[in-house]
């Protein structure tokens, strides 16, 4: 019998790094080796250490290989899928020259609406990057150090992503994928590469910037010395190029040009997401217009408040997470921390329609489904950026699969098929990022398509649930209640 091969797929996301120890050949989950993050800031700052990142993953790794009982000499890749957007900055000797700011840093959305401007508005920015500048965006976030922190921004040796950061730690090798470049607001998914002109307008040298590798599951080196030494790994583990989060969530979902196309995927976590990978361009200035990882492209849409927003309201109410019933007449708009889709960089929360018999659980539930009718709204544009028409009853069927700490949720999946009066696929196994970044080792160590790697490794039962009824009262409720706040009630410049 051949010896076991092993593959490591790190999901270093907004707080805490996993690393899940995967069998190359069968897809099974050994072993899920976790360390926590450490995020600061307030009045809509969010920043980490990155140095922080690479102890929690060094950390992840040993845990991982305690609790899988795998030998270190039989892991043969390893790869990183890292939060996008976050704006790491490094001197000469590759240090961080100040805490990353994060993808849910709000601070730089005034930088984001001129560069809109500046650039002659929405449509000559999707035309470029497929994305319009948020502040989310890491262009944005530029923008604000060199006006606010310009002796740091000066200073910049390198400007990493996230997950670039830590390759380039595992690698000695400054690399990027399409994916995770496709986020920063100055890559273009028209040219596929570091697009000049935007660079002039940030002030920003292409030499800072790292290499794009051609896909995320490109070998872009084998471990160094001291990473194979850091983590009790062999010095011939392949090391892929990695991507952002969602990319990879997209690979372990069997998403892109060698498996599911078109298929939307709905993301629960700290924000909330939909995605789908699509060979159609997006051009939407209602959504990120990605990269995948893999060559075809990724329109998504993020809310930024979702579960730890609603998570928020219960704990004001005394009330456990799925102790909730339908709002009622009752609409909690649950942007806690200002939104992103729709832009409302500067919002607060909102609540409206309380009555004498409004109970504890119904403003739970109003919460649940505040954030939940918004990244469904967010749905339907996504469906129309791949060229499908939502209202079509063939579309309107297509089933939603359903990711994140929410899909654990019985109240957050109640929510959501109550609303999108979709079918429901909760896919097993429960970590898609993880397994998707374990797909790019893989094939980074045998040179495969990782699209396909993950397809085959598919050997979790999903849970697939039949549509409810649509709750189309709650549904519009909601959405009036947006269209008559978002100017004067939810915040603007």
């Amino acid at each position: 019998m051949p010896p076991r091969t092993v593959v490591i797929g790190v999901d270093s996301s907004t707080q805490s790094t996993k690393a899940a120890f995967v069998d190359a050949v069968s897809g099974r989950l050994l072993g899920v080796g976790r360390a926590p993050h450490v995020v600061s800031g307030e009045a809509g700052a969010r920043e980490s250490d990155p140095e922080g990142w690479w102890r929690a993953l060094r950390a992840a790794v040993a845990a991982g290989l305690k609790e899988s009982g795998v030998a270190a000499s039989a892991v043969t890749g390893i790869a990183v899928a890292g939060q996008q957007h976050g704006l790491v900055v490094l001197d000469r000797s590759g240090r961080p020259l100040r805490p990353a700011m994060l993808w849910n840093d709000t601070r730089s959305a005034r930088q984001a609406a001129a560069l809109t401007e500046e650039f002659g508005g929405p449509d000559a920015w999707t035309g470029r990057t497929g994305s319009v500048p948020v502040a989310a965006v890491t262009a944005s976030k530029w923008r604000w150090l060199r006006e606010n922190e310009p002796d740091i921004a000066a200073a910049a040796a390198a400007v990493r992503l996230p997950h670039d950061f830590l390759t380039e730690r595992l690698t000695g090798v400054a690399v990027t994928d399409p994916g995770d470049a496709s986020g920063t607001g100055w890559y273009s998914t028209t040219t596929g590469a570091y697009d000049p002109v935007l660079l002039e307008l940030l002030g920003l040298e292409a030499a800072l910037l790292p290499e794009v590798a051609r896909t995320g599951g490109t070998r872009v080196g084998p471990l160094t010395a001291g990473a194979a030494d850091a983590l009790g790994l062999p010095a011939t583990t392949a090391v892929a190029a990695g991507t952002g989060d969602n990319m990879s969530a997209a690979v372990g979902l069997g998403l892109g040009g060698a498996g599911l196309l078109d298929h939307p995927v709905l993301s629960l976590g700290t924000s909330g997401t939909v995605f789908a990978a699509s060979r159609t361009r997006p051009a939407s200035a209602a959504l990120s217009g990605f990269a995948a990882t893999d060559g075809t492209y990724l329109p998504l849409a993020c809310t930024l408040n979702c579960t730890l927003a609603v998570d928020k309201v219960a704990a004001l109410l005394g009330l456990d997470r799925d102790d909730a019933s339908p709002g009622g007449e009752a609409v909690l708009l649950p942007y806690l921390d200002g939104e992103r889709t729709p832009d409302l960089p500067t919002a607060a929360g909102l609540l409206t329609g309380l009555r004498h018999d409004t109970t504890p659980r119904q403003l739970l539930g109003a919460a649940y489904e505040g954030a939940v009718v918004t990244v469904l709204r967010a749905l339907d544009e996504l469906l129309r950026a791949c060229g499908l028409d939502p209202a079509d009853p063939g579309v309107a069927a297509r089933p939603l699969r359903l990711i994140g700490g929410g899909a654990r949720g019985r109240t957050w999946v109640e929510t959501v098929r109550r609303l999108s009066g979709r079918p429901v696929i909760v896919p097993g196994g429960g970590e898609p990022v993880a397994l998707g970044a374990a797909a790019l080792a893989a094939a980074a160590a045998t040179g495969g398509d990782p699209v396909t790697i993950a397809t085959g490794w598919r050997t979790d039962e999903d849970a697939q649930l039949p549509p409810l009824p649509r709750d189309s009262t709650t549904w519009d409720r909601i959405g009036s209640v947006l269209e008559r706040a978002s100017g004067p009630l939810l915040g603007g410049f």
